[in-house]
């Protein structure tokens, strides 16, 4: 399988990628800073910068993989929100979170596209999480956060409609609450166990799943 990460340097990326290449797969990660990229690098991942808020890089990637098949992209990279209080809120931040956890994997998959349909699986997984629920939203907080990731399942359901007909699967998935850098270390799950099931997750998504927001077990979560 040959799979691409993008935010591959560290927490769920970096251990995804390990777990993946220790298999035998091939795997490209992607970096904001390619001074962060010395681990991918020694496991023998390619490594290739991309920053989703820079169209140019955006741009710059879609080049690089000009001609080259790819079964599975896996929208990993994102940010979490400091607006916790609607009186935290800017506009700023709102739209930088938007952004990045949101628009960004559209417009990825979007440049990948081409060599997605080269290969048989055209695999897009949407890294979301539960608090991206509407109907599960009983604290409120994370303003940015929660709304970047109902507007990735959303965009992930739009794309899952419109590429049906071409063969592709895109689907939304809740990694669990992992203790990374943005996780925390108060979470439940370690990296290597959250990645194990994601990958178990990976292997078994096929066409019937497209459209669909699912946790670590692959049972749906509501919108």
């Amino acid at each position: 399988m040959i799979a691409l990460i993008t935010g591959a340097n560290r927490g769920i990326g970096l251990e995804l990628a390990r777990l993946m290449v220790a298999r035998g797969d091939v795997v490209i990660g992607t970096t904001r800073l390619m001074s962060e990229a010395a681990e991918l690098a020694a496991m023998g991942v390619t490594v290739l910068p991309l920053d989703v808020l820079d169209p140019a890089s955006i741009d710059a990637l879609r080049v690089a993989m000009e001609g080259k098949p790819l079964d599975v992209l896996v929208n990993n990279a994102g940010v979490s929100s400091e607006s916790k209080t609607l009186a935290s809120c800017t506009g700023e931040e709102l739209a930088r979170v938007l952004a990045t956890n949101a628009t960004g994997p559209v417009l990825v998959a979007k440049a990948l596209a081409s060599s997605l349909e080269m290969s048989s699986r055209r695999l897009i997984v949407n890294v979301s999480s539960q608090l991206g629920s509407i109907r599960n939203n009983t604290g409120g907080s994370s303003y940015g956060y929660r709304a970047s990731k109902a507007a990735l399942n959303m965009l992930t359901t739009c794309m899952a409609h419109e590429l049906r007909p071409r063969g592709f699967t895109c689907v939304a998935m809740h990694p669990g609450w992992v203790r990374t850098r943005m996780g925390g270390q108060q979470a439940p799950l370690s990296a290597p166990d959250a990645t194990s099931r994601i990958l178990a997750r990976i292997d078994g998504f096929g066409p019937a799943d497209s459209g669909t927001f699912v946790d670590l077990d692959g049972r749906g979560l509501p919108w």
